[in-house]
């Protein structure tokens, strides 16, 4: 790790200078300032742009402004809100976490006690860090994805952030360069400098406050820091998504399972191959013809690719729907599916269905 020749106070004045002139300061999470609603918009950011979150931490605040009513909300009304965004753990994990907070804090983030916020499903020391900072100006460093790339470039810090002895280096810089007053408006600037100007692909080094004490920019390796984490390739998974249609237009939608893959949405019935198919339409509805399926198409997730092959079907007039339905299954029109949690790949399809009159066109 290079050293720079820029005391930690001379640091933080550029930080401020910079957010003064250049820093988002109209961000919705911004005003009437909340350990919740700053919570919220944390959780929402990770891994997500501003742009995106956005729309969504309004919808999410129109309908759970406060984490008792969080708390008190079924967990589809939730994962409903957060259709579109992805990653969806983090939704099942805010809503675990807002039982916990009204059960075993009173209905309040435990703000004074950085131990007891990582505690709470989804909290890491990053978030809680940025939780405390933002909502009640009290010193608490911050690492996320965008100070990590700052400081990993400012300092040329070797290797990829993922490995222990890489993030304890990040670590030590961030605690050293958080002051003691502004910290609201210090952890806003630093994640707006990594997201704003050190950008991961091609970063505006004329623009940024350190352009002249930065080793990587000095060296001309902006691009090496911090380091990538290492290739692997992905995996690709198959599944087979059952289109049933009934004699009125609907499509069939279960839930899956609370966790795992797309925990707690609801989705078509899925299955690894023909014979799960088969076996499943033999057991429910017997004498189902299956159509010509349709163009497999590749979701990727973070660990593997899903490759998925619709598979469209009719129930026939004289076969009653509710004979097919279980319990967590429901007949949905797919113009207007249900209020509920939604995987990207089934909210495409049902698009495509409704503009379908039948499956087996």
């Amino acid at each position: 790790m290079a050293e720079i020749s820029l005391s930690a106070d001379a640091f933080r004045q550029r930080v401020f200078d910079w957010f003064d002139a250049h820093g988002r300061k109209a961000l919705p999470w911004q005003y009437d300032k909340t350990p919740y609603r700053v919570w919220v918009s944390e959780i929402m950011l990770q891994q997500t742009q501003v742009t995106t979150v956005i729309p969504y931490f309004e919808r999410f605040m129109a309908r759970f402004p406060d984490v008792r009513s969080l708390a008190a909300a079924p967990q589809d009304d939730v994962l409903h809100l957060w259709t579109g965004l992805g990653y969806y753990a983090r939704a099942r994990n805010l809503h675990k976490a807002a039982k916990v907070i009204v059960d075993e804090h009173g209905g309040e983030l435990p703000t004074h006690d950085l131990e007891a916020m990582t505690a709470l499903p989804g909290i890491g020391r990053s978030t809680a860090g940025a939780i405390v900072s933002i909502s009640t100006g009290r010193r608490a460093a911050v690492l996320d994805g965008n100070v990590k790339r700052v400081l990993a470039r400012l300092h040329a810090i070797d290797g990829w952030p993922g490995r222990n002895e890489v993030l304890a280096q990040l670590w030590t810089l961030a605690e050293r360069y958080t002051p003691s007053r502004r910290l609201p408006e210090y952890t806003q600037a630093m994640m707006d400098l990594g997201a704003m100007i050190c950008t991961r692909g091609k970063p505006s080094c004329l623009l940024c406050p350190f352009e002249d004490v930065c080793v990587a920019h000095a060296r001309g390796e902006e691009r090496r820091h911090p380091g990538a984490k290492p290739k692997r390739e992905l995996p690709t998974r198959q599944t087979q998504m059952l289109l049933l249609q009934d004699d009125a237009g609907r499509v069939l939608l279960e839930q899956r399972p609370p966790s795992g893959l797309w925990g707690g949405l609801w989705g078509f019935p899925q299955f690894e191959d023909d014979e799960a198919l088969q076996a499943w339409l033999e057991r429910h509805c017997r004498g189902v013809h299956l159509a010509r399926a349709w163009q497999p198409f590749t979701h990727t997730f973070t660990h593997f690719r899903l490759e998925i092959t619709p598979r469209p079907a009719q129930l026939p007039a004289d076969m009653a729907a509710t004979s097919v339905a279980e319990a967590k299954h429901q007949w949905v029109d797919p113009a207007e599916p249900l209020g509920v949690g939604l995987a990207a790949p089934v909210k495409t399809l049902l698009a495509k269905l409704a503009q379908t009159h039948t499956l087996t066109d």
